[in-house]
C-alpha cells in the first residue's frame, strides 16, 4: 500500500463521526447494514451521514450496494486488513 493511501484512509477515520460509522459497520460483516439503520442507530441526520460515508467510498474504506429500495454500506475489510498491514509492516519493528 501507497503512504499516500494509507494517510488519506488514516485521515478520513480520523474524525470521531466517520470513525463511529466504519466501527458499526465492521460489527455487521460483509453483508453491510442499510443505511436507514446507520442513520437511527448512530442518530446521523441524512445529509450528513451522506457525506461522511461518500469521504469513505472515495478512499475505499466502504462501498454500497442496493437491494431493491434498500441501499446498504458495507465496509471493505481488504482496506482494513491493507491499514493493520501497513502499520505492522512499516510502522513496527519485528522483534
Amino acid at each position: 500500500m501507497k503512504t499516500q493511501t494509507a494517510a488519506d484512509r488514516f485521515a478520513e477515520l480520523g474524525h470521531v463521526t466517520r470513525l463511529d460509522i466504519f466501527r458499526y459497520l465492521i460489527k455487521f460483516g460483509s453483508n453491510g447494514v442499510p443505511v436507514g439503520k446507520v442513520k437511527e442507530t448512530l442518530k446521523i441526520p441524512n445529509s450528513t451521514l451522506s457525506h461522511h460515508i461518500n469521504r469513505m467510498i472515495n478512499v475505499g474504506l466502504v462501498h454500497q450496494r442496493r437491494e431493491g429500495t434498500t441501499l446498504y454500506c458495507v465496509p471493505e475489510y481488504g482496506a482494513l486488513i491493507e491499514l493493520i498491514d501497513f502499520l505492522k509492516d512499516e510502522c513496527c519493528i519485528n522483534e
